[in-house]
């Protein structure tokens, strides 16, 4: 993240940019130089899941309980010396970025299959220098924070640019974060989580100032560096020539650095002395070689420009006033699109207009001229809304989208309204376990049904309406383009109600409508009496728990079982107990189940969201229903056919519930002709030979069952 070597430069170069702080004593200073302020940090919190991720274990699906913990005290500890926090999440992936995402998650993939080969290899937990975060750790991170009472935003475009607007718009204390970004951006000051102590409080405060006097640059001149090193939005390649000349030319090589540090220094010391030369005068692109990438270029060094702030490395002409918008610019609703046109708006006309259309502007200009960047209501639809219409078309549906969104109260539901575009980060997936579906196909048909609901479908099954593009990770999947997802029709006594009737409503009998379109959604209306009669939170878990076993026919009656007595044993099991359970060894198809309840979690925040929230979105947190250590004790006891009493720990309330919640999911699998069955009756499903990729196997097998 952020831009290229710049963190190791400043690590290894430049030590005196980096000083330790703490932040007991700045709040102090705070106070005193703002009387009747609240110091205020503003956490990206993208960057800081691996530091709150404490518990030892990561491989079984997610220490949830632990990790909650972990986050109270976290919160406790600023709040005791009076820091309010104010959390930041990625809200969708701008365009622009998409390569990087993409370039990320195969590199993933690739660290995955590595964890895997260690379990098989060891039966073990890989060391920490292998660690890959628990799957949904950062959607389950937002609704924690909430329920700890704190400020969780979800971002439009990717969170930095947000929270770096926030924090200078706001007179922040700082940003905690852990992004070299931070010391483009001309904002408050950034603070390291990794170098946090939350016993002390004590962290690293990285100055951009300092670093700015050791490269002879003004603060002005950073996202022009930033852009010719290379960062989330310009490729590091594209001027790799570029600073292979600057160094050559360059006279005061440190020793004391590495390559990577003398290129940093040369590049610096071409901007100071011979770019400035002509600063005001030169468009950029008459003194780099920009060539066909000048608006991506431009974009990059625009991507750093805060609210009110401007650049003098853009030529200002007073008869072409024009405003750059930071949403258009950002985002474009074309996957394929590797370079986007920057829009400008027409001073006269008020419309936008792609540089080189207005006959003031020659295609030399491929910038707005004034690059003074203004604000968008978080709440109120913006520019990007005009597109946003061909998808829906009530405004007010779409307001109330956009700010359940804003405020983290939901997930996916505006990126398939506004763009029809939306993601999922890597899965800890097996990709040679042909047994078991990745969790992109199992859901897939829910999240149709949901595209259904959100963007309305014609009869007959599915939708003649726009399909969604979905960028999933799974085996097989290049990612070189979305997968296009067509909405599915929902089955609902009385047809599908529409989202006023769902969202606003607040007639009687309305909770009971949007639980049928939840359970629709899960193709699961039939079981709506069976369902209904079991407690909360275990309502939610059976529900998933059926349509898993309906999708999945390689599950069977001992999987069954671990899932419901680790639910059960987790009611009132201490945190601590939790922490200190130890296992025998770690199965890699445990592992793999783990990942595919936790994604059904998720997907339960998506579908709950979609209908109105009928079910309250504590009864599907997992740190409520799911402990991935005690899930694993349970999958190898139950594999070595451990009763019901024992797999309950003898607790007698438990044993009655067992077979309660036992009996609710074997009837409801009975109504869609799927018998759960002990797998010493199971005949295993061989993996099929030929091309046939694993996209087409498990679409095959497991999808069209719906």
């Amino acid at each position: 993240m952020g831009v290229r070597g710049l963190h190791g430069f400043v690590a290894s170069s430049c030590p005196h940019v980096c000083a330790v702080v703490n932040f007991k004593e700045l709040a102090e200073r705070h106070r005193r130089q703002h009387p009747g302020g609240t110091p205020t940090i503003v956490v990206d919190a993208m960057c800081c899941l691996r530091y709150w991720y404490t518990p030892e274990s990561w491989i079984c699906g997610g220490q949830w309980r632990e990790y909650y913990s972990s986050l109270r005290e976290f919160v406790r500890t600023f709040t005791a010396v009076g820091i309010k926090l104010i959390f930041f999440f990625d809200g969708m992936v701008e365009q622009s970025k998409r390569d990087e995402w993409v370039k990320r998650r195969l590199k993933n993939n690739r660290e995955i299959a590595k964890i895997f080969h260690y379990i098989k290899s060891h039966r073990e937990q890989p060391g920490r220098n292998m660690f890959f975060i628990p799957s949904g750790l950062a959607i389950f991170t937002r609704f924690a924070l909430k329920a700890l009472g704190q400020e969780t935003l979800c971002s439009l475009q990717e969170a930095d640019y947000e929270v770096a607007s926030y924090g200078f718009q706001n007179n922040c204390l700082g940003i905690l974060g852990e992004d070299t970004d931070y010391l483009i951006y001309d904002t408050c000051p950034y603070f390291s989580i990794s170098e946090l102590s939350l016993d002390s409080l004590d962290t690293v405060m990285l100055c951009r100032e300092k670093l700015c006097q050791s490269l002879g640059l003004s603060l002005a001149d950073l996202p022009l560096l930033a852009c010719l090193l290379g960062n989330d939005v310009v490729p590091e390649g594209m001027f790799e020539s570029f600073r292979y000349k600057c160094l050559t030319s360059y006279t005061s090589v440190k020793e004391n650095c590495d390559r990577r540090g003398n290129i940093i220094l040369a590049v610096a010391d071409h901007i100071s002395k011979v770019l400035r030369l002509h600063q005001g005068e030169k468009k950029l692109e008459e003194m780099l070689p920009l060539g066909p990438n000048k608006a991506l270029f431009y974009k990059g060094v625009a991507s750093y420009l805060l609210p009110g702030q401007k650049s003098p490395w853009f030529i200002q002409k007073p008869k072409d006033v024009v405003t750059l918008d930071k949403q258009i610019l950002s985002m474009s609703s074309d996957p394929e699109s590797k370079q986007e046109v920057p829009m400008c708006m027409d001073p006269e006309s008020k419309e936008k207009l792609p540089v080189g259309t207005d006959p003031e502007f020659n295609l030399e200009a491929p910038m707005c001229t004034n690059t003074e960047v203004k604000q968008e209501d978080p709440v109120n639809t913006g520019p990007e809304a005009k597109h946003q219409v061909a998808m829906v078309t009530d405004p007010e549906i779409l307001k109330v989208a956009r700010a359940q969104h804003v405020q983290a109260e939901s997930y996916l539901v505006y990126g398939v309204m506004s763009s029809g575009e939306v993601e999922c980060s890597n899965s800890l997936e097996d990709a040679t376990d042909q047994a078991l579906p990745s969790q992109a196909f199992v859901y897939r048909p829910v999240r149709q049904r949901v595209y259904s609901l959100l963007l309305g479908a014609g009869a007959g099954g599915f939708s003649t309406g726009p399909a969604v593009k979905e960028w999933f990770v799974y085996s097989g999947n290049p990612l070189r383009q979305p997968d296009l997802v067509r909405p599915l029709q929902m089955n609902i006594p009385g047809g599908t109600p529409n989202l006023r009737q769902l969202w606003l409503s607040q007639e009687p009998g309305i909770q009971a409508q949007r639980l049928d379109t939840l359970l629709a959604c899960f193709d699961l209306s039939s079981s709506r009496e069976e369902l209904q009669a079991v407690e909360s939170p275990f309502q939610a878990l059976c529900c998933l728990l059926v349509y898993l076993f309906v999708q999945v026919d390689t599950l069977c009656l001992e999987d069954l079982h671990a899932f419901i007595a680790q639910a059960l044993c987790l009611q009132g099991k201490p945190t601590v107990e939790l922490a200190d359970l130890q296992l025998d060894h770690i199965d890699p198809r445990a592992v793999q189940l783990a990942t595919l309840l936790v994604r059904g979690l998720t997907t339960l925040v998506l579908v709950n969201g979609a209908c109105g929230s009928p079910w309250e979105m504590a009864d599907f947190m997992p740190w409520h229903l799911f402990d991935g250590k005690l899930f694993h004790q349970k999958y190898l006891q139950s594999e070595k056919g451990y009763t019901a009493e024992v797999l309950v720990e003898q607790n007698r309330s438990h044993v009655t519930r067992f077979h309660t919640l036992k009996s609710v999911v074997c009837k409801a699998c009975g109504k869609e002709s799927r018998p759960i069955v002990s797998r010493r009756h199971w005949r295993p499903h061989h993996a099929e030979s030929g091309a046939q990729t694993q996209e087409d196997h498990m679409w095959d097998r497991f999808c069209l069952r719906s």
